[in-house]
């Protein structure tokens, strides 16, 4: 079953359409840890133990949760905005702030250079055992070896607009990350090597751009696969405030590598080329073979296969932002 997050609460896709299970503000993480489901909304944490039919909140009221990760060994993580990092050894139940990270996001006066300006989120995690790595729009990736003890910032391309950020399946120290076009003094260049998609091959200490030759550059949602070849998927737009609702459409484009981002193929049907609907919602589909699961901002669910084909799984939905299977 689909379990999509949208800008208005999270709903299960059905055969004869959506049922929605939770009303919330912004559901930007759906999230299996643990043995349980967890969504990420602006209204704090929600868990469910019985596959999506009933929430209860467990943590971060009042704040925007980004995302949540297990480190392996049963501790949870969850970033959110304003930039905070919090930490559960039970599963859920209770959650205690790492006040490092927000102390050192309000020393650097990370925040969205918008008019005003809006505060940074931690909206993407890696974490393995006491290894973290969190990436802060806009503010770079923040690393921790001593899980949250200490940290030290890193810039992707001198580019602290962070997204989304995955490591490699096999080799943990190969990580990837999708960045946008906004900088702390203004908004970058929209030209190539500002922004898109970088690799590390150090743990995060040094990146290269593997974007060279993608339009649209500002990429957001990406995955992926944990089986063999391991395919990288990013949805990618010309602008963050790319919509179906503008003239020519959102003009969205969804791109896969096979090989840690050194080429790119399009998996995007006729229909799709470009897209009138902008991708936010971004998940491996565990039920295909190198297929993704797409949530667009017009209220749909796609299942899209490794060869292109699309299929529609649900619609009539606010804007997706989430995604996941149950």
């Amino acid at each position: 079953m689909i379990i999509a997050g949208t800008s208005k609460g999270v709903f299960k896709a059905l055969d004869d359409g959506v049922e929605q299970v939770l009303v919330s503000r912004a559901v930007r993480e759906i999230a299996q840890a643990v043995g349980r489901l967890f969504a990420g909304t602006g209204d704090g944490l929600y868990v469910s133990d019985d596959a999506g039919e009933n929430w209860v909140l467990c943590g971060m009221q009042g704040k925007d949760v980004w995302q949540l990760r297990d480190n392996g060994e049963g501790v949870l993580y969850a970033g959110t905005a304003p930039t905070g990092l919090y930490r559960s050894d039970d599963r859920g139940n209770t959650w205690t702030e790492i006040e490092t990270l927000s102390r050192l996001a309000k020393e650097k006066s990370w925040c969205i250079p918008l008019d005003p300006p809006l505060p940074a989120s931690a909206r993407a995690l890696v974490v393995s055992g006491p290894q973290l790595w969190v990436g802060v729009e806009v503010g770079g990736i923040a690393i921790s070896s001593d899980a949250g003890e200490t940290w030290s910032i890193v810039l992707p391309g001198d580019n602290p607009d962070l997204h989304m950020i995955f490591a490699h399946p096999e080799r943990r120290e190969t990580l990837f990350a999708s960045t946008g076009y906004g900088r702390l003094d203004g908004v970058a260049e929209m030209v190539e090597g500002n922004a898109g998609v970088f690799r590390s091959e150090d743990s995060g200490s040094t990146w290269t751009y593997a974007w060279r030759g993608i339009t649209p550059r500002y990429s957001r949602p990406m995955c992926i696969d944990h089986r063999a070849p391991f395919g990288l998927t990013v949805a990618s737009a010309p602008t963050a405030f790319s919509s179906h609702k503008q003239d020519q459409g959102a003009q969205a484009m969804l791109f896969r590598s096979e090989d840690g981002g050194e080429s790119w193929r399009s998996l995007c049907d006729e229909t799709h080329t470009p897209s009138p609907a902008n991708f936010h919602g971004l998940a491996v589909d565990p039920d295909v073979p190198g297929g993704v699961l797409v949530g667009t901002d017009s209220g749909e669910v796609w299942r899209v296969s490794d060869s292109g084909q699309w299929q529609l799984c649900a619609d009539g939905m606010p804007a997706v932002l989430s995604i996941a299977t149950v």
